[in-house]
């Protein structure tokens, strides 16, 4: 049962992260959060093979595994130094084919509280939160903390 102001008080921290970008500042958050709440903290990148693959991705199984393998790499090696220090966070690495906002949205539906990032723009003109930011803050389930990032 949820408590009277309807925050969750229990399940994971899940983390969107771009293995393309710099996430120091959306893990950080993650990893104090999980430690604060003694949450696990389930870090996910979703993704979409190259075009060349998703017209016949039975064709090449293989090569689907591969790049899966390639980017769960990728996300192993952007958290040693975090689990370094916060050892005692259990962590969870998931690289799901499928659209980062949907995947980051199913996760969401027994997290306590999903983090996400946004590029800190100059400009005034334009969106400030991208595509993916954007479904999750609308479409979540948990509380969702957006963190500035460069």
């Amino acid at each position: 049962m949820a408590p009277a102001d309807g925050l969750r008080t229990h399940g994971a921290v899940v983390a969107g992260v771009d293995t393309r970008q710099l996430c120091d500042k959306v893990l950080a958050f993650a990893f104090e959060e999980a430690a604060h709440r003694r949450a696990a903290l389930h870090v996910l990148h979703g993704w979409t093979p190259p075009p060349v693959l998703s017209f016949a991705p039975a064709l090449d199984p293989v090569a689907l595994k591969e790049l899966a393998h390639g980017i769960t790499a990728t996300l192993q090696e952007m958290l040693r130094p975090w689990r370094d220090k916060f050892p005692s966070v259990e962590v969870e690495v998931r690289a799901p084919i499928g659209h980062a906002a949907i995947q980051l949205v199913e996760a969401a539906s027994d997290a306590a509280l999903v983090v996400v990032g946004r590029r800190i723009r100059s400009s005034t003109l334009g969106p400030h939160i991208g595509p993916i930011t954007h479904a999750v803050l609308h479409h979540s389930t948990a509380p969702v903390a957006v963190v500035a990032h460069d």
